[in-house]
C-alpha cells in the first residue's frame, strides 16, 4: 500500500493506492499556517489516521509546494513560507519511523496525469498548476524530471515572454523577489489582480469569469489578457521541451473554453509552422498531486503482475547530498 500526502497551503490531503485502486479514499484536514510543527502533526495524524482505517502499513509520499535541497535536505522555494529551511522529510521519517519521499507538488501532479490520466497514451508530459501559485512538473516515460537543481518545469518563475508596452512599464512584484514573473499574471491572485486593474473593481476569479460570460466588458478583458498570456507562457516552454502534452490543473484551469483559447493562440507564439502538442485538461482534478504523492513509491512485484512499467521518481535523497532514489 502506497500513501499520498499532498501538502498544501490552505489543506493536507491523504489517500492510499493498491496499484491504480484507491483503498482509502480521500482524507482532509486543515492546513496550520504558519505553524511547523503543527503542520508536521497533522502529517503524521492524517497517516495514522490512514493506516487505521485499512489495517496497514504504507509506504509514505509527499508533495510540497517547494523541494528540498539536494545538499542539505532543508525545503526551499516553498510559497508555504513556514516550511523554507526546515528538515521536513528528517522530521517525518523521525515521526513514523520510515522513510518518506518528497516531491514538489506540480511534480506530483505530472506524475499523477502521466501514469493513469490525462497524459497516460503520451511519452513527454509537461504538467501546469494554475491556482494561488504557478508550477510545472516534466514527466518522461511515467518518470519526473527533477533536474540537479530540483527545479525542472519550474515555468512560473520566469519573466513572462513577449511583454506588451504596459507589461514591460509595470511588472508585477513577486515573492521570490522579482517583478514580471508567470505567476504573478497566471496565478488565480494575478488574474483578479489584473482585472481589478482594469475595472477598479475587486471579485474573485471565478465571479469574474461568470461576469465575462454575461458580457462584462472588463471581465472579457481579463479573460482575453489571461488566455493571451497563458499561450505566450506555453509556448516558451513548448520551445524549449517541446512536450507531446501539456495538462493543466489548478482552480485556474477551471475558465471556460481555456484549452481552446489556448490551443487557437499556440501558433503566433510557438518556433514552428505548426504547433502538433496537445493542450488537455486534467483527468484527476484536485486528487492528481495526492495520487501523484503516492506513485512517489513504486509498486511492488505483485501489484506489477500484469508486465505493467511502474511509474518512477527520479531525485535526489532529502538527507544526503546527491544519492539518486532508484
Amino acid at each position: 500500500m502506497r500513501i499520498g500526502i499532498d501538502l498544501g497551503g490552505t489543506k493536507i490531503e491523504g489517500i492510499a493506492l493498491e496499484g491504480e485502486a484507491v483503498v482509502a479514499p480521500r482524507r482532509r484536514v486543515p492546513t496550520p499556517r504558519g505553524n511547523y510543527e503543527g503542520t508536521l502533526d497533522a502529517v503524521v495524524r492524517l497517516v495514522r489516521d490512514i493506516e487505521a482505517d485499512t489495517g496497514r502499513t504504507g509506504t509514505v509520499g509527499i508533495g510540497i509546494p517547494g523541494v528540498a535541497s539536494p545538499s542539505t535536505g532543508l525545503v526551499k522555494n516553498a510559497n508555504s513560507v513556514w516550511l523554507i529551511g526546515k528538515p521536513l522529510a528528517a522530521d517525518l521519517e523521525a515521526r513514523l519511523g520510515r522513510p518518506v519521499r518528497l516531491a514538489n507538488d506540480a511534480n506530483c501532479f505530472a506524475l499523477s496525469e502521466a501514469v493513469d490520466g490525462a497524459g497516460r497514451d503520451f511519452d513527454v508530459v509537461f504538467g501546469v498548476i494554475l491556482g494561488t501559485g504557478v508550477g510545472g512538473g516534466i514527466a518522461v516515460h511515467r518518470t519526473i524530471i527533477d533536474g540537479p537543481n530540483l527545479i525542472a518545469g519550474e515555468w512560473g518563475h520566469n519573466p513572462l515572454p513577449w511583454p506588451t508596452d504596459e507589461e514591460h512599464a509595470e511588472p508585477p512584484p513577486c515573492y521570490c523577489g522579482r517583478a514580471g514573473c508567470i505567476e504573478t499574471y497566471l496565478s488565480g491572485p494575478g488574474f483578479e489582480y489584473d482585472y481589478s486593474k482594469i475595472s477598479g473593481d475587486s471579485r474573485p476569479a471565478p465571479e469574474i469569469a461568470e461576469a465575462a460570460a454575461r458580457g462584462d466588458e472588463a471581465a472579457a478583458i481579463a479573460v482575453a489578457r489571461y488566455h493571451d498570456r497563458l499561450a505566450r507562457g506555453l509556448a516558451s516552454v513548448i520551445n524549449v521541451l517541446d512536450p507531446d502534452v501539456v495538462i493543466l490543473g489548478g482552480g485556474m484551469s477551471n475558465l471556460p473554453g481555456l484549452v481552446s483559447a489556448v490551443t487557437g493562440r499556440l501558433p503566433r507564439y510557438v518556433f514552428s509552422d505548426s504547433v502538433l502538442t496537445t493542450v488537455a485538461l486534467n483527468v484527476h482534478g484536485d486528487s492528481s498531486g495526492v495520487r501523484g504523492a503516492a506513485w512517489l513509491w513504486p509498486e511492488t512485484p505483485e501489484e506489477r503482475s500484469d508486465g505493467a512499467t511502474a511509474p518512477r521518481h527520479l531525485a535526489r535523497s532529502s538527507t544526503r547530498s546527491g544519492e539518486v532514489i532508484p
